[in-house]
């Protein structure tokens, strides 16, 4: 199964290093492949260096492709992270 969503940043800091650590740690978690797209660059999400590079701040629209039998539930958990900023104060 293939899910493909938008999901914007929307905390201050952006795709930051603690952000990326935690949205990286939970894509571990999934069997699915999980990837992140920023205008030309893609990036493996489960590869923090890869979600770096995506050098994404706040109000960047990122799409998201996760493939795999876990998909859906996989995609409802990040977009969640993305839209509760991280689980971070502000």
């Amino acid at each position: 199964m293939r899910v493909e969503k938008s999901i914007r940043v929307v905390n201050k800091l952006g795709l930051h290093t603690r952000a990326a650590a935690k949205l990286v740690k939970l894509c571990a978690g999934f069997g699915s492949s999980v990837s992140l797209c920023n205008g030309q660059r893609t990036a493996d999400a489960k590869s923090i260096m890869s979600v770096m590079m995506l050098a994404a701040s706040q109000g960047t629209d990122l799409e998201l492709a996760v493939d795999g039998d876990d998909a859906e539930e996989a995609a409802r958990k990040i977009a969640y992270l993305f839209e509760n900023c991280f689980e971070e104060d502000e």
